[in-house]
């Protein structure tokens, strides 16, 4: 079966780091885009950050420009989240999803992304 699965969350104090894992299993990412969107309380759910199946693509939302950045490694099938200068506002339920795509880029919009994980909880707070 297509699943992704998040790891890498926790609560942490503004400033500091988290690093996020969405571990691809059933797929493999050089043919799937891969997409992290966080959803908080009562807020709608938000994408952050996307990579296209060349890797060569990479968008972020303007809220997380310059502190979060997104990577992979396809040795170990995996897609990184790094969180940087972590803010109050950056709470939520964080999600990867993954859509086939072989070409092209990829965006940030949810309607296009099949395989949804669970997701895994980001709190920061002081």
């Amino acid at each position: 079966q297509l699943q992704v699965v998040e790891s890498g969350g926790g609560l942490v104090q503004p400033g500091r780091s988290l690093r996020l894992s969405c571990a691809a299993s059933g797929f493999a990412l050089e043919y799937y885009a891969i997409g992290w969107f966080r959803q908080a309380p009562g807020k709608e759910r938000e994408g952050v950050s996307c990579i296209s199946s060349t890797g060569g693509i990479i968008n972020y939302a303007d809220s997380v420009k310059g502190r979060f950045t997104i990577s992979r490694d396809l040795s170990e099938n995996t897609v990184y989240l790094e969180m940087d200068s972590l803010k109050i506002e950056d709470t939520g339920l964080y999600y990867c999803a993954a859509v086939l795509k072989i070409l092209g880029g990829c965006q940030l919009g949810e309607n296009e992304y099949g395989v949804w994980g669970q997701g895994t909880q980001v709190t920061v707070s002081s």
